[in-house]
């Protein structure tokens, strides 16, 4: 397997094996991606789900990354890259009648989220008139207003 070239704006964590279904997770990873990094803390401690635990360790690890390894501020971090892999089953018996027994499947996940600086970006289109047409798809500086429902 070949390591990917690591990008001088890009801090990263890495959460495995967390304890949780992958479609848990992912259910909150899909309202948070392409936020800045103030707006994804405010919004996991306001949702009602109990993923949200997890992936706010996870974002608030990678900021400290940045600010210690790399020397970013936070108020410039967005979340570029966020994904949600499933991980291995922990299996485990339960005794049940006459002797015999049931097996309980615990699924795992393995969570990866990538911030990127976007001070590096901000000056660079600053003066394009266009800036909208030049930036990458998943860049946002605004909030895209989603609203999300208890289930």
């Amino acid at each position: 397997m070949r390591k990917k070239k690591k990008s001088l704006t890009e801090v990263s964590a890495l959460g495995q094996y967390i304890p949780m279904s992958i479609h848990k997770a992912r259910r909150v990873i899909d309202q948070i991606r392409g936020r800045s990094y103030k707006e994804t803390l405010m919004i996991l401690e306001l949702m009602p789900y109990r993923a949200c635990y997890p992936i706010f360790k996870l974002i608030y690890s990678a900021a400290a990354n940045a600010k210690h390894n790399k020397g970013f501020e936070k108020e410039d971090l967005i979340l570029w890259k966020a994904e949600v892999n499933k991980g291995t089953t922990r299996k485990k018996l339960k005794p049940r009648a006459r002797g015999r027994s049931y097996l309980i499947k615990r699924p795992t996940c393995h969570i990866t989220i990538i911030l990127k600086d976007i001070s590096y970006y901000k000056k660079t289109y600053e003066t394009l008139d266009n800036r909208e047409k030049y930036l990458p798809s998943n860049f946002r500086l605004k909030s895209s207003g989603a609203i999300w429902d208890k289930k």
